[in-house]
């Protein structure tokens, strides 16, 4: 992936289809694939601070008619991010719905990173009670808060959470902080991909979002509020579960996973050594072998 020309968001965002979801338009994309009768459709759930195109080189790795929907949550990449708006992964997980809904999707299949494990976890505690209109067949797993007292947030996010100064704080970056802050999140396999810093830098100065960087952490203290009812869906879920995980991520790295391994039965866990927070852009052949895994169970 080291700074391979990879697909702007420019060109990425041109192709978004937008959807109504409380009130606010958010960015839906069919990467490639449309759902048919009965198939599973990969529903991509991206992170923080980045956008649905991370899922990109998962995606080209994929049979072309494998469907896979992704879409910009509130207040990212091409989706709509007014100011002062109440955010919250409750309202992510109804966008998913909304985009679900829209394509008249049946069955799919989760992928979640970072930011997009907590909407994950809500989608898999509403289809446990009952309340989920998509038949959900299995979940593939990448870096991210799954148990929040586990989350080590980094120095740039800690300044960010600062009650006082976090709004300044979102109003003083740079590209040049930005890069830095992925930076001590990636790992070794790969350089640095500045093309891909690139792409999330511009993911999120789309439409004011850095101004909001500091908003958009909200999911912090949700993950403390609800601990128990989403990791409890994830523990307790009957369906199958795949967690392809880079070690060196120090956000949420080996020490989240080891945990997995003692308290999610049956999980096909892949533990990837040399590489950091962001599986599918530094990792993409094992995240799409997992997916493939997923979609054949």
């Amino acid at each position: 992936m080291a700074d391979q020309q990879r697909l702007t968001f420019e060109a990425w965002s041109a192709g978004a289809r937008h959807v109504s979801s409380g009130g606010l338009r958010v960015a839906t994309y069919d990467v490639h694939g449309s759902p048919g009768a009965g198939d599973p459709v990969v529903t991509y759930l991206h992170g923080y601070p980045s956008s649905s195109l991370d899922v990109e080189p998962v995606a080209a790795l994929l049979a072309p008619d494998v469907p896979v929907l992704a879409l910009d949550f509130p207040g990212f990449g091409a989706s709509d991010k007014p100011v002062g708006h109440p955010w919250s992964v409750a309202a992510c997980a109804d966008a998913v719905e909304a985009a679900w809904a829209d394509r008249g999707v049946t069955e799919a299949v989760l992928v979640a990173h970072d930011y997009g494990v907590s909407p994950a976890q809500e989608l898999l505690a509403r289809s446990a009670e009952g309340r989920s209109t998509v038949v959900l067949r299995g979940v593939v797993w990448h870096n991210g808060g799954i148990y929040a007292d586990l989350h080590r947030p980094t120095v740039g996010q800690q300044l960010l959470l600062d009650p006082d100064h976090g709004a300044e704080v979102a109003a003083a970056i740079t590209p040049e902080l930005f890069r830095s802050g992925v930076e001590v999140t990636w790992g070794e396999r790969v350089p640095l991909d500045e093309c891909t810093v690139a792409q999330m830098w511009d993911s999120m100065a789309a439409g004011g979002g850095v101004a909001r960087a500091h908003e958009l952490l909200h999911y912090v203290a949700e993950r403390r509020r609800f601990a128990d009812r989403w990791a409890g869906a994830m523990e307790t879920t009957e369906l199958p579960s795949w967690f392809v995980w880079g070690d060196l991520d120090p956000v949420s790295g080996a020490h989240m996973v080891e945990r997995v391994e003692t308290r999610v039965p049956g999980a096909r866990i892949v533990r990837l050594a040399d590489v950091g927070h962001w599986p599918t852009l530094e990792a993409p052949s094992e995240c799409a072998a997992a997916l493939v895994e997923a979609l054949e169970a």
